[in-house]
């Protein structure tokens, strides 16, 4: 019942989410394929960046497959037991060691709005649709959930899109933030922003995002790695490149060491 595709072309990953006939509602075998994705791109260190997109033209991801939910969500125990997998593949592409950036084209709802969420950049096309429906079906969120929720769009937009379950058109979704920008074609811009990021220095960039990370987090224990990691780039071969390229006016060409 679906499935999650992951390919690579030189320094790009690409991961598509694949259940076209239902719009890419995620099941539960989704979720831990998805989980093993990323943890896949983490361990391979020639990925610089990642694209995440739902399959067909339809949706990103519509949400959860609700219609599991009776053999998948049956008892507390299974209940705990998916939640835990969502919870484990979204926390995967947060802490991604790479960028991941979110093509969305079409329906973006519930699990699908989460999961763009923990990308680091997000670029919807003008027919995209964005909304958390869980007041409309009973679910509880918790604590991670709503982090990830309150971080991005702000307490005040967050409450509004958790209360109504109103649905955002992509403009708006744009101007609260749920989006950093709208673009007629999403996936040739993904594309572009994503080939852009291969080509800086990789170790430059995995420093940004560690720190970044521990901003979101507050937390403090982790800046001596991130010392560790800026200082790595200053002793980098890559640095040294950075600044020739530099001085002879011409494309750097960075090897992440």
């Amino acid at each position: 019942m679906g499935a999650i595709h992951l390919s690579q072309e030189q320094h790009i990953a690409r991961v598509t989410i694949d259940d076209a006939p239902r719009y890419n509602a995620m099941s539960l075998s989704m979720w831990l394929a998805l989980k093993q994705a990323f943890d896949s791109i983490e361990a391979n260190t020639d990925v610089r960046v990642v694209v995440l997109r739902g399959a067909g033209d339809k949706a990103f991801v519509s949400g959860a497959n609700i219609s599991e939910f009776d053999t998948q969500r049956s008892s507390q125990d299974a209940v705990s037991h998916y939640n835990q997998s969502v919870a484990q593949a979204q926390d995967a592409i947060t802490r991604c060691r790479v960028p991941v950036i979110a093509a969305i084209h079409g329906i973006c709802y519930g699990g699908g709005l989460g999961l763009a969420l923990s990308c680091d950049l997000r670029y919807a096309s003008p027919a995209s649709k964005f909304r958390m429906p869980a007041a409309r079906l009973g679910l509880g969120y918790g604590y991670h959930g709503m982090k990830s929720i309150v971080q991005n769009l702000g307490p005040t937009a967050a409450a509004e899109a958790f209360y109504t379950a109103k649905v955002y058109e992509a403009a708006e979704a744009a101007r609260i933030g749920i989006v950093n920008a709208v673009h007629h074609d999403v996936f040739a811009h993904c594309e572009e922003v994503a080939l852009q990021i291969s080509q800086n220095a990789p170790l430059t960039v995995q420093a940004a995002k560690q720190a970044m990370l521990c901003i979101a987090d507050n937390d403090t224990a982790q800046i001596p790695r991130i010392d560790q990691a800026v200082q790595a780039c200053f002793e980098s071969r890559d640095y040294a490149e950075g600044r020739e390229a530099f001085a002879q006016k011409r494309m750097p060409l960075f090897t992440g060491k």
